[in-house]
């Protein structure tokens, strides 16, 4: 019995040892690689490769499309704080695809997207600020409208985004048999 007690007294102070231990492991190993940095300031620059720059598609699918979904189950919710963050998200969201993407093929990008959203954006402002169901269900499915209108422009007319429904977990729509 007494010799439990005292390796019970014993396992914090060798927990706090180790922890103790390993930290300072870590600040050295942390000092060292600093001032091997710090000692070669005349080194050449290194040659980087290009960075990843994700595609059209890819930002469509990452930011565009979910901003899309968040946009209208918060308009469909009446929560209007909400939804006017997800509107200002998406808009930020098609500037920094255009800039990444100035040009689609020979059309300047950037312009396409602000021709097609501008006044959707404008109308879907105007409802969410007035906190108007009706005009933001409007504007929302004018925005969606938009939104395929660009796909058609650019050919990929197969890309359809739809108003979702509450069963949905997606705006996409990918039934090969509705109508177009």
């Amino acid at each position: 019995m007494i010799g439990m007690a005292a390796a019970s007294r014993w396992r914090p102070g060798i927990a706090v040892a180790a922890i103790a231990f390993f930290v300072a492991a870590l600040v050295a190993v942390g000092l060292a690689a600093s001032s091997s940095v710090a000692a070669e300031p005349d080194a050449a620059p290194s040659h980087h490769a290009p960075g990843y720059l994700p595609s059209i598609s890819d930002l469509m699918i990452a930011t565009i499309q979910p901003r899309h979904e968040r946009l209208w189950r918060a308009g469909k919710d009446g929560n209007w704080d909400f939804a006017a963050y997800e509107l200002g998200n998406l808009k930020g969201a098609f500037n920094r695809l255009g800039q990444a993407h100035p040009t689609q093929g020979d059309i300047p990008f950037a312009d396409m997207i602000a021709s097609v959203t501008d006044q959707p954006f404008t109308e879907l402002n105007s409802a969410i600020r007035s906190k108007d169901s009706a005009a933001f269900g409007k504007a929302y499915a004018d925005l969606t409208d938009a939104c395929n209108s660009c796909h058609q422009a650019l050919n990929h007319s197969v890309v359809e985004i739809r108003v979702p429904d509450r069963t949905s977990t997606s705006d996409m729509n990918t039934d090969s048999t509705s109508a177009k």
